[in-house]
């Protein structure tokens, strides 16, 4: 079957009330029909449902859809996208190892990379994400245990060459760890690339409508089993509700994906040369520095597009109050289409110097485009940069 049959039919078994859509486990714990039964389930001698910090139903349901789309053997659903980020983290690295990353990162995967590893002794090596494969493998370290990236990046829309990590991180024997958050597999699978860990915010395109939280990390059995282990104890579970949503909502993804990448091109080639407007960045506009790359590992350009505004913040201001129709909000992936100014938002923490470095300014503008019909979009937003010039 194809993937998107797959979406849509795999689901728990059926219960004896032969329901048709798959039923939610709100429980925090399962029974054992005896006391052989409990030791069995904890000695691991048998494979079943114990308490749902560990397991369960619904959410197991979603963790497989989302191993099919990215064609990886095994997965953890988190509480939060960040929590999944984290958990790769944490499972696997330990004092003295050292991570080759992308500079071009969200905020808070920075601060984690930045500030909180370093207390542990995890130390880490940022490379531009445009850069040539001599420059990635000059920052590989003895102590390098992992290669980590997003790409598109939030919020400048970099992309790395999937294909040339993965060789860099064969040959250095790395776990090569790919937040496809943006992307998501609809547009690309990295483990085609030869990654072995790949995470997602659940909370944004496998949701959709802006309604729950959500992460997981999927990847090969080995890499997840730390992962596990690390989560079972520490405890960053999802909630079986937001699995039943989040699992749902996997059923339009494609569908949803598509459009989304119909309305974000049409808008990027509207705004591109617009007075008033300093830059467009999209990866399937022909004007996007890494043009070439996005057509080779991507099969659409994605529903995020970034501008820059002239006129800094102060025009920022006059520009969001003007529009009508985008929601102004830190969050993406939504059927509305929303919008955001990094540098006070998603990015406010990011040094200035760093922020530049990313291509972040005062007027930068990261539009999530939604499923609205385009014709009004580009009409809302031609108006709002007229009026505010």
């Amino acid at each position: 079957m194809k993937k998107q049959t797959k979406l849509i039919r795999i689901q728990t078994e059926k219960t004896q009330f032969r329901e048709h859509s798959t039923p939610l486990y709100m429980t925090s714990s399962f029974c054992f029909e005896d006391a052989q039964m409990g030791k069995d389930l904890f000695d691991n001698s048998l494979e079943g449902n114990i308490y749902s910090r560990f397991s369960n139903p619904t959410v197991q349901e979603f963790v497989d859809k989302v191993c099919m789309l990215e064609e990886m053997e095994d997965g953890i659903a988190t509480s939060t996208g960040m929590a999944a980020v984290y958990a790769g983290f944490a499972a696997h690295l330990q004092s003295g190892d050292h991570i080759v990353s992308s500079k071009a990162l969200f905020g808070s995967a920075h601060q984690i990379i930045t500030q909180i590893l370093p207390k542990w002794g995890i130390s880490h090596t940022y490379v531009n994400a445009s850069e040539p494969k001599e420059v990635w493998e000059a920052a590989i370290q003895p102590n390098t245990k992992m290669i980590y990236l997003e790409t598109p990046s939030n919020p400048g829309l970099e992309l790395v060459d999937m294909e040339m990590a993965g060789q860099i991180a064969k040959a250095h024997n790395l776990i090569y760890f790919v937040d496809n958050c943006f992307a998501t597999p609809v547009l690309q699978v990295p483990a085609t690339y030869g990654a072995n860990l790949v995470v997602h915010s659940a909370t944004k395109f496998m949701d959709g409508q802006g309604r729950v939280l959500g992460g997981i990390i999927v990847g090969t059995k080995e890499m997840i089993e730390p992962v596990r282990f690390f989560c079972r104890q520490t405890g960053p579970s999802l909630s079986p509700f937001n699995a039943w949503v989040l699992s749902k909502s996997l059923e339009t993804l494609t569908l949803r994906v598509d459009k989304h990448c119909e309305n974000a091109e049409k808008l990027a080639l509207a705004l591109e040369g617009l007075p008033g407007v300093k830059k467009v960045n999209y990866p399937f506009l022909p004007s996007h520095p890494q043009y070439d790359l996005a057509k080779k590992q991507m099969s659409a350009g994605g529903a995020l597009v970034t501008i820059e505004l002239e006129g800094g913040f102060e025009r920022v201001i006059k520009f969001t109050k003007l529009l009508t129709i985008p929601s102004l909000t830190s969050n993406l992936g939504d059927s509305r289409t929303t919008i955001t100014n990094p540098d006070t938002t998603t990015h406010a923490k990011v040094s200035k110097q760093d922020k530049e470095l990313l291509g972040i300014f005062e007027g930068s503008m990261r539009i999530s485009v939604g499923l609205e019909d385009i014709e009004d979009i580009i009409e809302d937003f031609k108006q709002a940069i007229n009026g505010s010039n």
